[in-house]
């Protein structure tokens, strides 16, 4: 009968293994055949591959070297010659980081697929000449949403800010009225008259908080219109000035003073007197937050809250000047004065490269993210591309107002010029105006209530320092040798002999037990005292020298 399974084969528990020998055997052939297939599943350059096949590009993907360079951060640090194992380790991991962060920036650029807008019209046909309503139906619905005006004819003229993010907008009255607008989906999120009137308005660190200027003192209020704050050592401000990474709120006085608050403490960082006259022209540099101020006389002058004179003084105009723009990396600055001239200025070199003559002059300047430029000239807003790289000798829009112009500002990451008149506010429609690609760590135009609470908690830590505001940021990472070998002869005259000099007393060894760590050191500091009695001896015998 056939035999079952719980039934052992006959032949099996009488001969044994006939067919693969002893048990030991068969253990080392599966050994040698486990081996044997590891060693086929190895690719050629040692790495090992889940599926086992051999990968034709080995190692990571090449970046091209044009990526790299838009990411470059700046040249090797030179590598002290002396044994300063310690510094050397430090200056080659931050290298190592630095690339590292190039690298992971320059693959990341990839997935930014979108590009910057622009406005091309048809054959013999200038930009200049299409009009807003023409662009508002060539565009899609929601971007010609973006195009509209607001008429608010009894608080004008106006004057309006942006946030960081580009989502809300905020205006001023000069007659007391104050509203905050999501300007996208048209919500009103407040809206109030202060009864008096108001100079300037600035968004704060978020858009939860905001300042005014006005008549007689500096208020701070929240979204809801509530009155959080009156500054009253701020009097008679003109302009204002944000510093986002530094929570610095710079104003500008009648009086002219300029003052910086730090709105994270809420206490005056410093106060200084230009003794220039009345301050109402101001703008600040985004890459290094070093404030311009624009004077009667024609100058511009540079400041930081460390210093109680101006960093830098410029002759400008040969009248007063009436606007000043900075773009984002800091390197040109555009202003225009009453002898009607706009002026382009390299501010490495503080040296003019283009001047342009404007029949009415500018009375307001305001710069994109992109580089375009905006000019008010009474009622008409003319927009300028590439004012400093080649000579302009047409704008590349122009829109007429209902109304004198008293403030123009771009919007962040929109193709969006912003505009107060007498008679309200317009936004127009600009292409390639705004940043199309934005930093979601930095300034989100769509984060929730909870990343914003998490972004502020952040901000607040990595807050930058007043004491850091220069004309050149890459100097904090330099070291100062001037400063630090006055400091070491003033520490070589009050000690009598140099700490760091290179032959240093050096004990003899003596036997007998006189040789020991105590008696060594104790030798040492006799010696050194005595050659700092010597010292001061020889300096009051020069002091006490009578003369003859």
């Amino acid at each position: 009968p056939p035999a079952r399974y719980w039934q052992e084969p006959q032949d099996r528990a009488i001969g044994g293994n006939k067919d693969g020998g002893r048990p030991e055997q068969q253990e080392k052939q599966r050994t040698h055949k486990a081996k044997k297939r590891k060693r086929d599943e190895q690719p050629r350059d040692g790495k090992k591959v889940i599926s086992g096949k051999f990968d034709p590009f080995p190692g990571p993907a090449p970046v091209p070297k044009d990526k790299l360079q838009k990411f470059k951060r700046q040249d090797k640090i030179q590598k002290p010659r002396r044994q300063h194992y310690r510094l050397k380790d430090i200056i080659t991991r931050s290298e190592e980081a630095s690339e590292m962060a190039q690298k992971q920036a320059a693959r990341f650029d990839l997935l930014l697929p979108e590009d910057a807008g622009f406005l091309e019209g048809d054959e013999d046909e200038d930009t200049c000449m299409i009009s807003q309503e023409d662009i508002a139906d060539a565009v899609d619905i929601t971007s010609g949403a973006k195009y509209f005006n607001l008429k608010l004819s009894q608080f004008g003229p106006y004057r309006l800010d942006y946030s960081r993010t580009g989502r809300h907008l905020l205006l001023g009255g000069r007659r007391g009225h104050v509203a905050c607008v999501d300007w996208q989906s048209k919500q009103l999120m407040c809206e109030i008259n202060v009864m008096e009137s108001i100079n300037d308005v600035k968004w704060l660190h978020t858009e939860h908080m905001y300042a005014v200027a006005q008549k007689k003192w500096l208020y701070i209020y929240d979204s809801n219109g509530i009155e959080l704050h009156c500054i009253r050592t701020f009097n008679d401000v003109l302009r204002m000035q944000f510093l986002p990474y530094h929570f610095l709120l710079a104003t500008a006085s009648a009086t002219g003073f300029l003052q910086y608050l730090d709105v994270s403490v809420g206490k005056e960082v410093a106060a200084i007197s230009t003794k220039t006259g009345r301050l109402d022209v101001m703008c600040q540099n985004p890459h290094n937050a070093v404030v311009h101020l624009g004077h009667p006389n024609g100058t511009v002058t540079l400041w930081s809250p460390n210093q109680k004179e101006a960093l830098v003084k410029m002759l400008c105009h040969q009248g007063g000047v009436r606007s000043v723009a900075v773009d984002k990396t800091g390197t040109y600055m555009i202003t225009s004065g009453m002898d009607k001239k706009m002026k382009v200025f390299d501010v490495r070199a503080f040296k003019p490269l283009r001047s342009y003559f404007l029949p009415a002059g500018a009375s307001c300047l305001s710069l994109s993210q992109r580089g375009l430029l905006s000019a008010a000239t009474g009622d008409i807003v003319q927009v300028y591309r590439d004012v400093w790289s080649t000579p302009v000798t047409k704008p590349y829009m122009a829109h007429r107002v209902r109304g004198l112009i008293w403030g123009l500002h771009f919007c962040p990451f929109e193709d969006v010029l912003g505009v107060g008149h007498g008679e309200g506010f317009t936004s127009m429609l600009v292409p390639g105006a705004g940043e199309p690609n934005f930093d979601g760590l930095d300034a989100n135009p769509y984060r929730s209530a909870k990343q914003r609470q998490e972004w502020e908690v952040k901000a607040l830590l990595e807050k930058i320092q007043p004491e850091l505001i220069t004309l050149d940021p890459t100097e904090l990472a330099q070291v100062d040798r001037t400063t630090f070998e006055q400091r070491h002869r003033d520490r070589v005259e009050a000690l009598g002999f140099d700490p760091l000099a290179k032959e240093r007393f050096v004990p003899k060894f003596k036997k007998k037990g006189r040789s020991s760590a105590g008696g060594v050191e104790r030798r040492k500091k006799q010696v050194a005292h005595e050659d700092q009695r010597v010292s001061s001896y020889f300096q009051g015998s020069r002091q006490r020298r009578p003369l003859r």
